[in-house]
């Protein structure tokens, strides 16, 4: 399995027209995983969705880039996708947990270090912390603290990334903490170039020494 760091990007389906556009210019600035956000148009239906993955795909498959599907496991293994990002785990999970053998699966967590310890001992890719900072984007994720962080690197040695609100002015704040990458979305989507934004964001993960 590739290894798990560097720029994690979420994209929104219901970006608009030019969502496949920017994606394209943030592969090319060098993105470690894609997470299509399970936020659809009304207007889509099932196939509607399927080929927007397919679009996704194509668009993806010269980069080897891994992407994820947001909660809709079952999408995700129609599709062929890497695997899937859980905000809540499903009911069924250990069904779900070997139907999803051999996949990419990451969660998101935040300050109960309950929850975090029982992930550690699913067998998952990696953890996902929301959020650092506060944004629009993550309104329902509360503000983690910097401890909770450090107390989940000393039980796990998975992958971690951080998200929420991460912007280039305020990522070396994390420069205490031990992390593979950062999970964005605006500030990469709703960039006027991606591409810059991807490299900016890469420069200075590489000053803090982080793998991307």
């Amino acid at each position: 399995m590739k290894n798990l760091n560097g720029i994690y990007l979420v994209i929104d389906p219901a970006m608009g027209d030019n969502l496949l556009e920017k994606l394209s210019q943030a592969l090319h600035g060098g993105l470690g995983l894609i997470q299509l956000w399970n936020h659809w148009p009304e207007e889509f239906g099932h196939l509607q969705k399927k080929s927007f993955i397919e679009q996704v795909k194509q668009v993806c498959s010269p980069y080897g880039t891994p992407i994820l599907m947001h909660e809709d496991w079952e999408l995700a293994l129609e599709t062929g996708l890497s695997g899937v990002h859980f905000d809540e785990i499903p009911l069924n999970w250990e069904e779900v947990k070997h139907l999803l053998a051999n996949h990419i699966v990451g969660a998101t967590v935040g300050n109960d270090f309950d929850r975090i310890t029982w992930l550690n001992e699913q067998g998952l890719s990696y953890l996902s912390f929301c959020a650092m900072f506060p944004s629009p984007s993550v309104q329902s994720c509360e503000i983690v603290t910097p401890e909770v962080v450090q107390k989940t690197r000393v039980v796990t040695s998975l992958p971690l990334f951080l998200s929420g609100g991460i912007r280039p002015d305020n990522l070396h704040e994390l420069s205490h903490l031990d992390f593979q990458g950062i999970a964005v979305i605006s500030g990469i989507m709703s960039a006027d170039n991606s591409e810059k934004a991807v490299r900016e964001y890469h420069s200075i993960l590489n000053d803090l020494s982080i793998t991307s």
